[in-house]
């Protein structure tokens, strides 16, 4: 049962596929195929920054950033899922419980964060041309970003610190296809409400003042836009930020239905389709919009196919 002493749990069984019978035979390549091209389409963005003139530009130096986060956070979730649809047991040791959930949460938590940067960096440039190389310089880019990433690692040492100390009381059966807080509290024997509080009051400053952040600048981008008279020019200032505000939309709304969807009511099927859409899906989504939506990146695509083909 993968309990010591009936207290401790060493192991822990995923009952989010349980609903969905012989559940390795129809969603192995499915999620398969969303990994590979979560891997391959990040990893070009990635190397294609890198790569090209270009794309040498705040914006684009975040975007590589985000690319990196994409494939982290995939790859937090998705082999273990692979790996269990291989071998039709759906269990997680405890240790590697506590893991994925730090790694979860850190690269979810930096993702947010990262957003509302490349928000700021879309008004510095449509709001105030004139001030962005000053506004967004390469060292105020270089801290920004690594600010990010320590931020959504502290925060994610704290909830898995907390995590750690919850004892479970002999069961391990876990109501979802990933190790995650709300899933863990549900199974505790223990007294939650101090991680109950400390969940509530890290949303405030790691999800909701990031949307709201992204919102403001979102609302002096379109008064800006909007000021402007000719429809070409209107049309290229939103061409500029119509990638990430869409990356926005799919990453913000996901996280909404996720974390704050009732606590009774929905079904394991439900809140099993629920959790894909937001750990999995819009990691696999961000490159295609980047390189669908995305003049400069496409045409850097472009270039390097045409180099190739000549070599």
């Amino acid at each position: 049962m993968g309990v010591q002493n009936q207290t401790r749990v060493v192991e822990f069984v995923f009952l989010g596929f349980s609903g969905i019978p012989n559940s390795h035979l129809y969603l192995f390549l499915p999620f398969l195929a969303v990994y590979l091209v979560t891997v391959l389409g990040n990893l070009t963005i990635f190397t294609l920054i890198q790569l090209d003139s270009s794309l040498q530009s705040p914006m684009y130096y975040f975007l590589s950033h985000l690319s990196c986060l994409d494939i982290c956070t995939s790859s937090v979730t998705v082999p273990k899922i692979l790996m269990n649809f291989l071998y039709q047991q759906q269990t997680i040791t405890y240790n590697e419980c506590m893991a994925q959930m730090f790694f979860l949460m850190s690269f979810t938590g930096i993702e947010g964060a990262l957003l509302a940067i490349m928000a700021y960096d879309r008004y510095a440039a449509i709001c105030k041309p004139l001030h962005y190389s000053h506004l967004m310089n390469l060292k105020l880019c270089a801290v920004l970003a690594f600010a990010t990433w320590v931020w959504g690692l502290l925060n994610s040492a704290l909830h898995t610190a907390l995590s750690s100390r919850l004892r479970f009381c002999g069961v391990n059966q876990i109501h979802h296809i990933f190790c995650d807080i709300p899933p863990l509290m549900k199974i505790s024997c223990n007294d939650v409400h101090i991680n109950q509080l400390v969940t509530h009051i890290a949303s405030l400053f790691v999800g909701v003042a990031p949307f709201l952040f992204t919102i403001l600048s979102y609302v002096f981008i379109l008064c800006s836009i909007l000021k402007i008279r000719s429809t070409t020019g209107k049309q290229k200032a939103f061409s500029t930020c119509a990638s990430h505000l869409t990356v926005v939309i799919v990453y913000f709304g996901n996280a909404l239905i996720n974390y704050n969807r009732p606590s009774a009511g929905y079904s394991l099927e439900t809140d099993t389709l629920v959790s894909t859409m937001f750990c999995i899906i819009p990691p696999m989504l961000n490159p295609l919009i980047y390189s669908l939506r995305n003049k400069e990146v496409k045409g850097a695509l472009k270039k390097v196919l045409e180099s190739q083909r000549k070599q």
